[in-house]
């Protein structure tokens, strides 16, 4: 037997089995359909062995999400694909394949270690996200432009590089330009790289450098400050309130309306409605946003008071089934002892009734612990609830005054239209107008349909966004709750299994010394 998994307690898995499944299903078989000959709790499995199994397609792998280390060398694999679930994995071998491009390695970020030795591979690339990279060995390749080489620039923490075999190896400066660019690497195609090569490479390449370091910084802090505005926008998504710290609801509600700014002597009255509008967004936008913050302290106090809930729970039943086993050695060692029959019979009688009240006292205990975490939840829901729909309330008010805003505003701009309608029937106006604005000035009904629609579309914009707020903030506390629900059954279930495991297994115990008296 060979070992193809690493678990807590490792399993020894039949080679004749795996080899049996190969074959019958053919060189083209997946990997994952491999593993599950085993009939392995997946999500326990920590490391897996699948090389020269010829394996042509990754596949199956994605309940296998513990595992950190990955060996599928020496197999007819052709495309990396199918690693998205395996987010702990920090070691992933793949050389001796037939991969042509880097690819699938996105959601990789917690990788240290990765080989890609012998295979078909000409770009390095695609491996933004895997910054912990400390080993990478993509030597026997296809490799030929040297500059590709920068591209690792980018892993700061990279010290070991294996790019033997490859035609860039064949360049007269490949040595001194691979250390001249990646100067943190300490090992090169196995082997130390020492000071002489270092100061030759600075040497050389010392000007491009220090303008390449220059570049990078600018990036950086480029870069930098779109993170910072994406992580701020994400926040805000969180709160359900993104843009709405700004005139983004008004533009939108004139982003289909630009008749209306056209008309003659709108232009102060908008900037006036446009200023009251942003102020009440933003005063939505505040609360809200304020809101979360406290949404967020009541889950984590929620969560922690649960927590030492089932500590407490946990440690007054471990102390239970402590003392029971404590008395249980003593009383089994003088079962073995015993030699008059009507003590014995007394004794395993008692030892009998003594797991009877274990198990009674064991699943009291998790009752208790029932009730308790019910009680908990009971409060949570009410608070959240409370919390929500107070703060509904008053997000409602705020945008009823958007409302009243818009009302307003409209009433102001349909006596303008009316106005203006009069001057160009008497021809009085001075105003340039454009063409499309004027052709809506044909007669009374024609202008106020117009102002009127135009009126619809703010009002439909401004419930939308109440709407889509409210919706967001509700699905969240259903989402939430039950969540928590579903989090607290499934520790019960498994808590009650392992109460009567062990119930079983005492009792099983008391048997076999039972039958050996006989």
């Amino acid at each position: 037997m060979s070992r193809l998994y690493d678990t807590a307690e490792p399993s020894l898995v039949d080679e004749e089995l795996l080899q049996k499944a190969v074959e019958e299903q053919g060189p083209q078989d997946q990997a994952g359909q491999i593993a599950k000959e085993e009939g392995m709790q997946y999500d326990e499995v920590c490391q897996l062995r699948l090389d020269y199994k010829n394996i042509l397609k990754i596949d199956h792998l994605w309940q296998f999400t513990s595992l950190t280390k990955l060996q599928l060398d020496n197999n007819i694999i052709e495309k990396i694909e199918g690693l998205g679930c395996l987010t702990n994995l920090k070691w992933l071998d793949l050389s001796f394949n037939n991969i042509e491009g880097i690819e699938g390695l996105d959601s990789l970020v917690k990788l240290e270690d990765l080989s890609l030795y012998n295979n078909r591979i000409s770009v390095i690339e695609n491996m933004d996200t895997l910054l912990n990279l400390h080993v990478l060995s993509i030597g026997n390749n296809f490799l030929a432009q040297l500059e590709n080489v920068i591209y690792l620039r980018k892993f700061k923490n990279l010290r070991t590089l294996n790019l033997a075999g490859n035609p860039i190896c064949k360049e007269d400066r490949y040595k001194i330009f691979v250390a001249a660019y990646l100067p943190e690497l300490v090992y090169l195609d196995f082997r130390l790289l020492d000071e002489q090569t270092r100061e030759q490479a600075f040497g050389k390449y010392q000007y491009a450098i220090e303008e390449m370091c220059h570049n990078e910084a600018q990036e950086r802090r480029a870069m930098d400050a779109r993170q910072e505005q994406e992580d701020e926008l994400q926040l805000h998504r969180d709160a359900f309130v993104e843009l709405l710290n700004g005139p983004y609801l008004f533009d939108s509600m004139y982003a289909d309306d630009a008749e209306a700014a056209k008309l003659p002597g709108v232009s102060v009255l908008l900037e006036t409605y446009k200023s009251h509008l942003v102020a009440l967004c933003v005063q939505v936008f505040e609360i809200v946003l304020a809101q979360r913050g406290r949404r967020e302290d009541e889950v984590k106090s929620f969560f922690d008071c649960s927590r030492e809930a089932v500590d407490d729970n946990q440690q007054r039943a471990a102390q239970i089934a402590a003392d029971f086993e404590k008395a249980r050695r003593q009383v089994m060692s003088e079962i073995q002892l015993a030699t008059d029959a009507r003590l014995l019979e007394a004794q395993l009688n008692h030892c009998s009734e003594e797991i009877n009240q274990l198990c009674d006292s064991l699943m009291t205990q998790e009752l208790q612990l029932v009730d308790q975490l019910e009680d908990i939840i009971k409060d949570f829901e009410r608070n959240i609830s409370d919390m929500v729909a107070g703060f509904i309330e008053v997000v409602q008010g705020i945008f009823a005054q958007c409302r009243d805003l818009e009302n307003h505003h409209h009433e102001k701009l349909l006596e303008i239209a009316v106005a203006t309608l009069e001057r160009v029937a008497k021809n009085e106006l001075e105003e340039d107008m454009p063409d499309d604005v004027r052709m809506l000035f044909v007669d009374k009904d024609t202008v106020i349909n117009a102002v009127s629609a135009s009126h619809d579309t703010h009002l439909l914009k401004i419930d939308n966004r109440e709407d889509e707020l409210m919706t967001r903030c509700n699905s969240w506390m259903s989402a939430l709750m039950k969540s928590v629900q579903d989090e607290e059954v499934k520790p019960n279930r498994k808590r009650i299994s392992e109460i009567h495991n062990y119930i079983d297994y005492v009792r099983d115990q008391l048997d076999e010394m039972q039958h050996e008296h006989h």
